[in-house]
C-alpha cells in the first residue's frame, strides 16, 4: 500500500513509503526512535500496513483514571413488583436487575457526569485544568443545544478553557466511540489527556406499563481519563470495532425528541417520548451477529479468548450476559457483571463496569481485556485493550 508523501519525525533516519518496507522496517524503527509511539505513529504505521497487530494496529492507550456517580435514589425489585402487583420475586427472576438508582429532584444529566468526571481526575492524580479534551459519550443528552459536553465542562470550572468539548452518541456503544476517536487523536498527538463522560438519566424515558423495559434500566454516570502511553508502557488499544445494521433501527427507538416532534411535550404523541424495544428481535440479531463480530475483533488484536483476563460487557440484561457468556465461550469469572446493582444505564454501562473492574481489582496492569456491547441502530462494538 504505497504512501504518497514521505512522512518526516524529528529522528533522523531514512523512511519507507511502501508499507511492507514499512512492515519489515519497523522493529529497526522502534529500536531506533527508542520505542516512541510518537515516532510510529510519524511514521504513517497507525493500524495501517500489516496484519501484525501487536506491532502496528495498536495504539498508545493508558487509561489514567475511572470513577462513577449513582444517584441517591434506590430502586428495588422487591418495590417494582409491589407497584405492578406482581408475584414477590418476579422482577429480578426476569430481568436479573436486584437495585437500580433513579435520578432524584435537582439532579440531571450533567450534574451526575461532572460528579462522575472529578471522581475520574482524583484517581487519575490531576485537575481539571490539565485536560484539553473534553467528550460526553450519551444515548439521551439533557438538552437538544448545546450539547451536554459544555454542560458538563462549565460544571467542572472550565468553562472560560476553550478546551474542545462536544457529544457522541452511538447509543448504549457510546463510550466506545468515543474512546477510539479519543485514542487516535491522542496517539496523533493531537491532545495530551481526554475526558470521557458517560451521563444517563434513563428512567425519564421509561414506560411504566410496561415493566419488562422498565424494570431494567438505571440512571448513573460514569467517567474516564486517558492519556497516550509513554514509551515505557505497555497500555494500548490492540483492536477496535463497529458494525452498524441500519435494518435493525425500530427494534429499540425513541421517536420523539428530534425534529420530527418539534414543538415539546404539549404537542409530541405520548407514545413517541418512551423508550420501545423489541427484546426478543434485538436478542436474535445479538444471536446472529456478535460470534463472527467477536472472532475478528481478537483477530484483529492477535490474541484469543483464553488469554483475556476479563471481558467488560454493556450491562443489557441477565439473559444477554448469560448469552455472550455461553456464545463466545467465556469463563463466568471472566465478565464484569454490575446489572444487578444498576441495571442496564444506557452509555454509562460500560464505563461504569470498567471502573469496578478497576477498583475490585479485576483487572491488573499490563492484563489483556475486552469490551463488547450491542446498541440500538442495531450496532455492535468492541474493543481489545492490554491496561
Amino acid at each position: 500500500m504505497p504512501v504518497s508523501t514521505r512522512t518526516k519525525c524529528r529522528h533522523p533516519h531514512p523512511i519507507a513509503t511502501d508499507g511492507a518496507v514499512l512492515a519489515v522496517q519497523a522493529p529497526r524503527l522502534r529500536q531506533h526512535c527508542a520505542g516512541s509511539w510518537v515516532c510510529l505513529a510519524g511514521h504513517g504505521m497507525l493500524r495501517a500496513f500489516t496484519n501484525e497487530a501487536d506491532l502496528l494496529n495498536a495504539l498508545p492507550l493508558r487509561i489514567l483514571g475511572t470513577g462513577c456517580h449513582v444517584p441517591a435514589t434506590e430502586v428495588t425489585s422487591q418495590e417494582l413488583d409491589a407497584r405492578w402487583q406482581l408475584p414477590p420475586g418476579t422482577t429480578f427472576a426476569r430481568l436479573g436487575v436486584a437495585t437500580r438508582h433513579y435520578a432524584g429532584e435537582g439532579e440531571t444529566a450533567s450534574s451526575m457526569g461532572a460528579a462522575a468526571a472529578q471522581a475520574a481526575l482524583v484517581s487519575a492524580g490531576i485537575d481539571s485544568g490539565e485536560i484539553d479534551c473534553l467528550i460526553s459519550a450519551c444515548s439521551v443528552m439533557e438538552q437538544p443545544i448545546p450539547c451536554q459536553a459544555v454542560l458538563i465542562q462549565r460544571a467542572l470550572g472550565l468553562g472560560d478553557s476553550g478546551i474542545p468539548a462536544f457529544d457522541v452518541n452511538a447509543t448504549c456503544l457510546s463510550f466506545l466511540v468515543a474512546l477510539d476517536m479519543a485514542t487516535n487523536a491522542l496517539a496523533l498527538g493531537r491532545y495530551r489527556r481526554v475526558l470521557i463522560v458517560s451521563s444517563e438519566v434513563a428512567s425519564g424515558g421509561l414506560d411504566a406499563a410496561v415493566p419488562s423495559t422498565a424494570g431494567l434500566f438505571g440512571d448513573g454516570a460514569a467517567a474516564v481519563v486517558v492519556g497516550r502511553s509513554a514509551p515505557d508502557e505497555d497500555s494500548a488499544l490492540l483492536s477496535s470495532r463497529l458494525a452498524s445494521y441500519g435494518s435493525g433501527a425500530e427494534l429499540c427507538r425513541i421517536r420523539g425528541g428530534g425534529s420530527r416532534y418539534p414543538r415539546g411535550e404539549d404537542t409530541t404523541p405520548e407514545a413517541t417520548r418512551v423508550f420501545t424495544m423489541d427484546g426478543r428481535g434485538a436478542y436474535r440479531f445479538a444471536a446472529r451477529h456478535l460470534p463472527a463480530f467477536w472472532d475478528q475483533l481478537l483477530r484483529d488484536a492477535g490474541t484469543e479468548t483464553t488469554a483475556l483476563r476479563c471481558l467488560i460487557p454493556h450491562q443489557a440484561s441477565g439473559g444477554g450476559l448469560d448469552h455472550v457468556v455461553q456464545a463466545l465461550g467465556l469463563r463466568p469469572e471472566q465478565v464484569v457483571r454490575i446489572l444487578h446493582a444498576h441495571g442496564n444505564q444506557v452509555a454509562a454501562s460500560l464505563p461504569h463496569a470498567l471502573h469496578q473492574a478497576r477498583v475490585t481489582q479485576q483487572l491488573q496492569r499490563g492484563e489483556l481485556f475486552a469490551m463488547l456491547g450491542t446498541g440500538a441502530g442495531l450496532s455492535i462494538g468492541g474493543m481489545v485493550l492490554r491496561y
